[in-house]
């Protein structure tokens, strides 16, 4: 990566939140602190392609991720992919935050060891690359193991690989990983329990349960 005056990164966290739950907020906040990110910007997919539709629409989805981080100031909302009419591919939104941030900000995107694994499935994911800095999380105890990742992906693994650190110095290419404390929490789990008529309390904000409730969302089991 090329040398330049550092400046701490925004982090992009992207994502269904069907609903938003502890996790996703754990994560966040575990990179904020481990990656030293000026912020984190929330963005729910509005048209997600390569998984079935949401239970609940766009517009319920980002309201409820607006509820969920209203109380912290290094966290913010992203309601562009929402607004828009296209799919929502990683790249077209690295490549909006590009236009918007400038070509100096650092920008890193935040995902999971199981979704880093499958990125060279991702529409156009070598240009992410070239967007952005990955930050991959992982459990403690379970590091990121190159040899297990598809080739083409262990290579940009090894050549990329960098320290929290280094991604304050150049705007995009680096690959970071970071522990997370293990939260046990799943959209489908908590969808589960609501279908059934149980629960959901301390797996997701108490404003979320309570627009979840007043929007009557996650009542049935889908249908086959």
């Amino acid at each position: 990566m090329a040398t330049m005056p550092e400046q701490r990164p925004i982090g992009v966290f992207g994502g269904t939140f069907d609903p938003i739950h502890h996790g996703h907020l754990r994560l966040a906040q575990e990179a904020l602190e481990n990656l030293d990110l000026a912020q984190v910007r929330w963005i729910p997919a509005g048209r997600p392609p390569h998984r079935a539709e949401p239970r609940a629409t766009p517009q319920q989805r980002l309201q409820m991720v607006r509820l969920a981080v209203q109380d912290n100031p290094a966290f913010a909302v992203d309601g562009a992919e929402v607004a828009s009419a296209d799919p929502s591919y990683t790249v077209l939104t690295l490549e909006r935050l590009r236009r918007e941030c400038g070509p100096a900000q650092p920008l890193v995107l935040l995902t999971g060891a199981d979704a880093f694994a499958g990125l060279p499935t991702w529409h156009r994911w070598q240009d992410i690359l070239a967007l952005a800095h990955v930050a991959v999380v992982y459990r403690p105890g379970f590091s990121i193991d190159p040899a297990a990742l598809p080739v083409e992906l262990a290579r940009e693994f090894q050549a990329r690989r960098c320290s929290p650190r280094e991604l304050q110095s150049a705007p995009a290419g680096g690959i970071a990983t970071f522990p997370m404390t293990p939260l046990a929490i799943a959209a489908t789990q908590i969808r589960q329990l609501l279908a059934a008529g149980r629960s959901p309390r301390y797996l997701l904000p108490e404003a979320v349960i309570a627009y979840i409730q007043a929007q009557q969302l996650y009542l049935s089991t889908p249908s086959n």
